[in-house]
């Protein structure tokens, strides 16, 4: 396989094999970005469909990369993508008409806990069982340090409340969400892309599902933001602040290191995917997100596993 990628090896290799003795350790890591994770949704779908994940040492995720990772950890990958088109659910979860109700923008409260325990069930006693470890990642509301949420989990409730902490938005999802006596916020402000944590744990290989396409660089936050954003953190997350001031910075740094790096292979967008903000709610627009993501991750590990199967 000369001329492959080193991440795109071994996932093939490890395809072949059925196993990981291999002395590398390889992870997953998927950015979120709200409604913008329907990219990494689709996929997280397509690796299911290639049946990859039992390449993986750990599945690491950011904010809605760690919800898009639970449902591949449990095996209902495909199941779980539907939420994201679905208005009645979308509605409920994303609505900037909530706070006149007394609830949160973005409700994740709602979503963990009637649509992954009711609706569109997800299957926590498989993740907590899985052979592949689910790391989701976190910002410690008081500290800013960004933390894994793995050794915090140790039921079925506490996995709930990690689900609800990589995605708690300052303001938009309400107040930080509490476990093992720490207070937490979206992973995102520290970590959105988790590849840094997978490498400080000892990853050799990762391979990095982003939501953003190769076009769309880093930008600095409009001043109406960078002026308010602080003054809510200050108050509900004081240890978030300097990552605030630093985001344009530190994403600048990411974008180099997933360049430069060899132990990161990137999946993106393809060129011309639309926009999606972080907070859509279009079904089509949603919909459209998911497939290309699905696509490209079929595109770029389909020809390098025996057995991929094209998206139909």
């Amino acid at each position: 396989m000369d001329g492959v990628h080193p991440v795109l090896r071994l996932i093939a290799e490890r395809h072949e094999t059925g196993k990981r003795d291999d002395g590398h350790r390889l992870a997953l890591a998927i950015e979120g970005g709200s409604s913008r994770g329907t990219y990494s949704s689709g996929m997280v779908m397509a690796v299911d469909e290639l049946g990859l994940l039992s390449c993986f040492d750990d599945v690491y995720g950011s904010s809605a990369g760690a919800l898009n990772g639970a449902w591949l950890v449990c095996g209902r990958a495909a199941t779980g993508m539907a939420s994201w088109w679905d208005p009645s659910v979308m509605r409920r979860v994303i609505n900037p008409w909530h706070p006149l109700r007394g609830r949160p923008v973005v409700d994740t409260n709602y979503l963990v806990h009637n649509v992954y325990d009711g609706l569109q069930p997800m299957d926590f006693p498989a993740i907590l069982a899985s052979p592949v470890p689910f790391r989701p990642l976190a910002t410690d509301a008081d500290t800013g340090e960004s933390t894994d949420l793995h050794p915090f989990i140790t039921d079925s409730r506490t996995l709930q409340l990690a689900l609800q902490a990589t995605a708690c938005i300052p303001l938009l999802a309400g107040r930080a969400v509490q476990l093992g006596g720490r207070r937490f916020v979206d992973a995102g402000l520290a970590e959105p892309l988790p590849f840094h944590t997978a490498l400080k744990q000892g990853a050799t290989h990762v391979l990095v599902l982003r939501t953003r396409r190769a076009d769309e660089l880093p930008l600095r936050p409009p001043r109406l933001q960078d002026a308010l954003v602080p003054r809510i953190l200050r108050r509900h997350a004081p240890g978030t602040l300097d990552l605030w001031r630093t985001t344009y910075a530190r994403d600048l740094v990411d974008e180099q290191q997933l360049a430069e790096n060899e132990a990161l292979f990137t999946v993106r967008p393809p060129a011309g995917s639309p926009d999606v903000g972080s907070l859509e709610r279009d079904p089509g627009v949603l919909r459209k997100a998911v497939d290309l993501g699905r696509t490209a991750v079929h595109d770029a590990l389909g020809e390098v596993t025996a057995s991929g199967r094209r998206p139909r």
